[in-house]
């Protein structure tokens, strides 16, 4: 397969970024890497308790790696609140970076869910109270603008119980589409009347094709699917795919794909080796170039960027630990062995994940992990392309 490519190797195993305690947890890290700058941007919701209705705001750190020929290190800042992730009365919910690659803009979204309302809450009366929010910034986070509410220009929330997007990051397409990962609950009621509604999750796309501008929604999978990723990858046809991985209620991922930049989604039915953890945990998927490949089985080129898969999520199916990375060379295939047996990155426990390419056949992990549960810390791990295969024992 792949040739051993990077000659890059971490120069730090792992380093603790946001660092729960008393009356503050920090849960559901999302990731993005600013190349241009050389920095890795990391997120987070800061709680009162590991309790979802608990968050009071969004955190942010920013790592700056340092690099020669050979090794790869990051030195993380202080962290800090993301003051302008606000909405009065709401709570700031599940961020999910993407980046616009043109102006050079980072989208930070995030939804506001209204007090202390639970997501349980809003699906057994089919009424929302959630809204969809971003900021951006054009200084790696220095400075935000004001929040934009999307909420009322998006005339599908409302037919929904509830909904959420990522979290963790969202991408921009070769054609400069820009989209971000969304699960909502279907509800049959527009009102929040005393009742007992059947919702079930779908995942879908959130896009947009100038600059942000103005935001569209896809179709929704077929399938029951709820916190998702996506990424792009080139097919051997230089089309561009877009493949969903979400978190599901039952023993296995959901994975989809769609051919028409997430417009509508297909579901890989072949695709049953990636387990899913019991009750579920969400999980990071990343393309990047396929590492030392000259040229395909028929003896032609290959230049394809984006063709392989990285996909990080708990090993284990009883409970969240055993942090796993799984590596993909032939992503859209039907093929119940197109993914490979895990990697574990982190034997403890392990939940939410977020996972960058770095470039150089490098990547970084941020991820919640601890000693005895898995909210005593979210991490950032750095490991290379070589490690992978190492550890996958190829």
């Amino acid at each position: 397969m792949g040739k051993q490519h990077s000659r890059m190797r971490p120069k730090i195993d792992r380093k603790t970024v946001f660092g729960s305690r008393e009356k503050e947890v920090y849960r559901i890290p999302a990731l993005f890497y600013d190349r241009d700058g050389q920095i890795l941007m990391a997120f987070a919701e800061k709680r009162r308790t590991s309790n979802d209705n608990s968050s009071v705001a969004l955190v942010m750190a920013t790592g700056k790696l340092e690099k020669d020929e050979t090794t790869l290190e990051v030195k993380w800042s202080e962290m800090k609140l993301v003051s302008e992730a606000q909405l009065c009365g709401h709570r700031p919910m599940n961020p999910c970076p993407v980046y616009e690659k043109t102006s050079k803009t980072l989208f930070l979204f995030f939804i506001c869910v209204e007090g202390t309302v639970s997501e349980q809450w809003q699906r057994r009366l089919g009424c929302n109270k959630a809204r969809l929010c971003y900021i951006t910034t054009k200084d790696a986070g220095q400075s935000w603008s004001d929040v934009t509410d999307l909420t009322d220009r998006l005339p599908e929330i409302k037919q929904w119980a509830t909904f959420a997007v990522g979290p963790g990051h969202g991408l921009q397409t070769k054609t400069n589409r820009m989209i971000v990962p969304v699960y909502a609950y279907a509800s049959r009621s527009h009102s929040c009347c005393i009742g007992c509604f059947r919702t079930e999750p779908y995942a879908l796309a959130l896009y947009s094709d100038n600059k942000g501008e103005t935001w569209h929604f896809g179709k929704m999978l077929k399938n029951v699917s709820l916190e998702c990723e996506m990424a792009e990858f080139i097919d051997d046809k230089n089309q561009s795919i877009i493949y969903c991985n979400a978190r599901t209620k039952g023993d296995h991922r959901e994975e989809a794909v769609s051919k028409n930049n997430g417009n509508s989604f297909s579901n890989l039915s072949g695709a049953i080796k990636l387990v899913e953890t019991v009750n579920g945990c969400h999980e990071s998927i990343v393309s990047f170039p396929a590492q030392g490949e000259a040229e395909d089985t028929e003896g032609n080129q290959n230049q394809s960027p984006n063709k392989w898969l990285l996909f990080t999520h708990p090993s284990s199916k009883s409970k969240r630990t055993k942090l796993g990375v799984y590596l993909n060379r032939s992503p859209g295939e039907q093929n119940v062995n197109a993914w490979s047996k895990p990697w574990v990155i982190n034997p403890g426990p392990s939940g939410y994940s977020d996972v960058a390419y770095i470039d150089d056949g490098c990547f970084a992990c941020l991820m919640e992990c601890g000693k005895n549960s898995e909210i005593e810390q979210i991490a950032c791990r750095l490991f290379s392309y070589n490690e992978v295969i190492q550890g996958i024992g190829e």
